[in-house]
C-alpha cells in the first residue's frame, strides 16, 4: 500500500510504501514542476498507471507493466501503479495502490456455476454492479475498477503530472481528465481481435452468445480510445488495427514498441543446446495463441522425425487442444510445463532447438521476441505484429497454415548453419530495437506531449 506523505504545505515530499512481508520504507517523491518545465524536460515526472489486473503471471499487460515501471524509475522518475487484484510484482522503487475488487474469478463456484452473493464484501453500487455482470456472464472488471479510480482520485489529481493507462480504457479514465489530469492510452492490440477469433472458434451457438456477452466491454473500450486524447501502440500493427477496428484517429496514436529483458533472456554457453527439441510459449486453449496448428504440424513432422521433442510453456487442460492430441495419437509426446520462473524459461531456451510463435494473432509478441534474445532461431506465423518483431531474423509462414509451420520448422532442422546465423541475427535485432530503456524513453515523449496539450487546453 502507497501512503502519499506531504510536508505541511500540501507539497508532496514523499511515499510509504508497505512491502508484502508488512515492512514500510520511505521513498522521496519529486517535487511538483510546473507544466512549462515538465513539458521542456526539466524535471523528472510524477506518473500514474492504472491497471486493472496487473499480476505479470496472467498476460502480457503484467509483463509490461513490471518492466516499463522499472525502467521509468530506472531514469528518474517517480511511478505509482494503481491497481486491483491480482496484484503487480513491481521494482521496490514503484509505489502500489491497491483498488480492492471483488476478485470473482479467484472465488469458489456455487452449484449454478457462479460465486455465491458476497454481501459481507459489497460496499457500493460499483460491487453489485461488478458481481451482476459476473453472474450475468459479463466481464465487469475494467468498469469497475475505473469507477472505484475515479472515486479516488478527486484527492490526489495534483499529485502527479501525466496518468498512463495500461488497456484499461475506462470510463474512469475520462473522469480524470475531467479533473484536469493528463491521460495517455495504451492499446497493445484491440480486443476485438481477441473476440473474432474466439467466437469463430466456439463449437456451438450457445458458446458463441456466452463470447459476446463476456466482451460486451468491447463497447466502452472503444468509446473511451476514441475519446482519449492520445494513445501508444505496441505495434504499427497495433496501430493499423486500431484505427480499422476501433475508429481511433491515426494521427493521435503513437507507435512504442515494448522491450524484451535481455539481461534474463539472453544466451546461456554452459547450457548445451539439443539438435531436436522445438519450444513453444502458448496458452493451450487460447484461439489466438494458434497452438493447435503448431500440434498439428508437429504430428506432420514427427513422420519425418520421430525422435523431434516439442516443449510448451503452458497449462494443458480440457478443452480442443487436448482433444486433438488425443486424436493424433500423440498426447505423451507433447511436454508441458508451467509455473516456470524467467530464468527457468531462459534455460529452457537454452536447450532448444528451435522456438516456434504459431500466433493467429499477436499485439507485440513476447515469446518469440524473449527467444530470440536468447539466441535462439525462430519460426513465427504471420499474425498480426509477428512480422513485424522477427524482421529477417526469423522465418515467418502464413498463420493458420499448418503444414506451412511444419515446412518452415523441418527447414532448419536440415540446416544447422542457418540455425546458427538466424539465432544471432534474433539476439542482434532485439538488442537494437527492443530493449525497456527505449521504450521507456519513448512514452516518456509521449508524456511530455500529453501535459502540454493539456496545458494549452487549461
Amino acid at each position: 500500500m502507497t501512503t502519499l506523505v506531504t510536508d505541511g504545505t500540501g507539497i508532496l515530499g514523499s511515499k510509504r510504501v508497505e512491502t508484502e512481508g508488512g515492512e514500510t520504507r520511505e521513498t522521496p517523491l519529486a517535487r511538483p514542476a510546473t507544466p512549462e518545465a515538465a513539458i521542456a524536460g526539466d524535471r523528472p515526472l510524477r506518473i500514474l498507471i492504472p491497471s486493472y489486473r496487473s499480476d505479470p503471471y496472467t498476460g502480457g499487460q503484467g509483463v509490461y507493466l513490471r518492466h516499463l515501471t522499472k525502467a521509468l524509475s530506472d531514469q528518474g522518475h517517480s511511478v505509482d501503479v494503481i491497481s486491483g487484484p491480482p496484484y503487480p510484482v513491481l521494482d521496490p522503487r514503484v509505489g502500489l495502490i491497491k483498488l480492492p475488487s471483488l476478485d470473482l474469478y479467484s472465488k469458489p463456484k456455487n452449484w449454478l456455476g457462479v460465486p455465491d452473493y458476497p454481501r459481507d464484501e459489497i460496499r457500493d453500487e460499483i460491487d453489485r454492479g461488478e458481481y451482476w455482470t459476473h453472474v450475468s456472464g459479463g466481464f465487469g472488471e475494467p468498469w469497475s475498477f475505473g469507477e472505484r479510480m475515479a472515486k479516488w482520485a478527486p484527492a490526489h489529481r495534483s499529485d502527479y503530472d501525466v496518468v498512463h493507462d495500461n488497456q484499461t480504457l475506462c470510463y474512469g479514465l475520462l473522469k480524470l481528465r475531467a479533473l484536469g489530469m493528463p491521460v495517455v492510452g495504451t492499446i497493445h492490440h484491440p480486443i476485438s481481435m481477441d473476440r473474432r477469433i474466439a467466437i469463430a472458434h466456439a463449437g456451438s451457438f450457445k458458446l458463441r452468445l456466452l463470447m459476446r456477452r463476456w466482451y460486451s466491454f468491447l463497447g466502452m473500450q472503444k468509446k473511451v480510445a476514441r475519446a482519449l486524447d492520445i494513445i501508444t501502440t505496441a505495434s504499427e500493427n497495433t496501430k493499423k488495427d486500431t484505427a480499422v477496428d476501433f475508429g481511433v484517429d491515426p494521427a493521435k496514436m503513437h507507435v512504442v514498441h515494448l522491450g524484451i529483458d535481455v539481461a534474463q533472456f539472453r544466451p546461456i554457453p554452459a547450457i548445451a543446446r539439443r539438435p531436436n527439441r522445438l519450444m513453444a510459449t502458448a496458452s493451450a486453449d487460447v484461439p489466438l495463441k494458434g497452438l493447435i496448428y503448431l500440434v498439428r504440424a508437429y504430428a506432420e513432422l514427427l513422420q519425418r522425425y520421430p525422435d523431434l521433442e516439442l516443449t510448451v510453456v503452458g497449462r494443458l487442460r480440457e478443452g480442443p487442444t487436448e482433444n486433438l492430441l488425443r486424436q493424433l495419437g500423440i498426447r505423451d509426446r507433447v511436454n508441458f510445463v508451467s509455473g516456470l520462473t524467467d530464468e527457468e524459461i531462459a534455460e529452457r531456451y537454452a536447450e532448444a532447438t528451435i522456438a516456434v510463435a504459431p500466433s493467429v494473432y499477436e499485439g507485440f509478441g513476447f515469446p518469440p521476441g524473449e527467444a530470440m534474445a536468447c539466441g535462439v532461431p525462430v519460426v513465427a506465423t504471420a499474425g498480426g505484429s509477428l512480422p513485424e518483431i522477427v524482421g529477417d531474423a526469423g522465418i515467418v509462414t502464413p498463420v493458420r497454415d499448418a503444414s506451412a509451420l511444419a515446412a518452415g520448422i523441418a527447414s532448419l532442422l536440415e540446416n544447422p548453419e542457418k540455425r546458427a546465423e538466424l539465432g544471432a541475427k534474433g539476439r542482434a535485432r532485439v538488442l537494437d530495437k527492443f530493449q525497456w530503456t527505449r521504450t521507456a524513453a519513448g512514452v516518456v515523449r509521449v508524456y511530455r506531449q500529453a501535459i502540454a496539450d493539456a496545458h494549452a487546453r487549461s
